[in-house]
């Protein structure tokens, strides 16, 4: 069992490509038409010091995986089991899959470098030497609720993103035993909720485009598992403003075995930098994959994606958290509607508590208390 993955941002260097662009003059060519310059001078010399733009790094990293797949299928003579990508790499996935074909596939690439290159201000950060649940609590615990996890790559390595006031301030907090903090150069704060509005209007760009059945398997960032073919808009929208679940994905796969034949992985792309992440993903000895499940599964994979876009802070809890910390300041005296406690006194701003819960922790009680269950004391 075989799967190609395709890196996404932060593979890009200058020199990658190196000979492809000869060996395929036609889609070279056809990729310069497309984008309005040499693709091969972009990537080879990097002459205007944009290859780490994000406008311009998506297309290059694109046409860098397909050129590569490309060759590889010319060496290999076969096709894969299963194609995943890391963010941008999830298009070359689309691609080996024939979802679209490489010109389409740049369109939507270009589109999406640009809508993300002018996303709000924001940034990211690496954690090393930390968990899920860890990440999730120091966020929690320090009223740290501008920044959500863009990605899960390895049980060790975790990707933040959010406000960039938020970011720098996580900086100490992620300092502390064997935790390493990594802030990444990026301008947006990618695959968090700051990217929802790039992600609608990308939905409505993507929605005027014809998608094919997917030939291979295809594993979705957002989901770990298999896209369902009317799913296509849905998802590659949604991964824009959620996590991407590499970790869960890979162990995924690694569950496909096929009669005692383990699942193999080929990086397709420049670097390594998947390669490195594989080394440090254990197989998940409890993922059993039942093949008749995933298939009944598939007829509703859109369910799937909104699913993973309802995890995320629903608005309702959002906005009663921003109205009062817009009206009261800590140290506000508040009683409590449903049970008699003495004058109490917020300790904090008001916080969305496990997702979905506007809450606000308390002075002398020193514990939450659900927003809808306290008023002003003067009220």
């Amino acid at each position: 069992m075989k799967t190609f993955i395709f890196p996404g941002q932060g593979s890009q260097a200058k020199g990658m490509g190196g000979e492809l662009f000869d060996v395929f003059r036609d889609l070279t060519q056809k990729a310069d038409d497309i984008l309005g310059y040499s693709i091969k001078t972009l990537c080879l010399e990097n002459p205007n010091r944009e290859l780490n733009q994000t406008q311009f790094t998506q297309p290059a990293l694109y046409v860098v995986n397909a050129l590569s797949y490309y060759r590889k299928l010319e060496e290999a003579g076969r096709k894969p089991d299963y194609v995943a990508g890391h963010s941008l790499g999830e298009y070359n996935a689309l691609l080996a899959a024939e979802c679209f074909d490489f010109e389409t596939g740049l369109k939507l690439v270009k589109k999406r470098g640009e809508l993300m290159a002018q996303a709000p201000e924001g940034r990211m950060a690496a954690i090393l030497n930390a968990t899920k649940a860890e990440v999730t609590a120091i966020l929690r615990d320090n009223a740290l609720h501008n920044i959500d996890v863009a990605n899960y790559n390895t049980p060790q390595q975790i990707v933040i993103s959010g406000r960039a006031d938020e970011i720098e301030r996580a900086q100490a907090f992620f300092q502390q035993g064997n935790m390493m903090y990594h802030p990444l150069n990026t301008s947006g704060a990618f695959h968090s909720r700051l990217m929802k509005p790039s992600s609608e209007q990308f939905k409505r760009f993507l929605e005027g485009f014809t998608f094919s059945p997917l030939a291979i398997p295809v594993i979705a960032n957002v989901t770990a598992r298999a896209y369902g073919n009317e799913a296509v808009v849905d998802t590659l929208a949604a991964q824009l403003a959620n996590s991407v679940l590499w970790c869960d994905s890979i162990q995924y796969l690694m569950a496909h075995d096929n009669d005692g034949e383990e699942m193999t992985f080929e990086e397709i792309g420049h670097g390594e930098v998947l390669t490195k992440m594989l080394r440090h993903i254990p197989k998940d000895a409890g993922l059993v994959i039942d093949d008749r499940a995933e298939n009944e599964s598939r007829p509703i994979p859109a369910a799937r994606v909104q699913q993973a876009l309802d995890n995320r802070v629903p608005p309702a809890a959002n906005d009663i958290v921003s109205a009062w910390n817009a009206k009261y300041p800590i140290g506000t005296k508040v009683r409590c509607t449903l049970h008699d406690y003495d004058e109490l006194e917020t300790r904090t701003e008001a916080v969305v508590l496990f997702g979905h819960r506007a809450a606000i922790y308390m002075k002398g009680y020193n514990g939450y208390f659900d927003l809808n269950e306290v008023v002003p004391a003067r009220a």
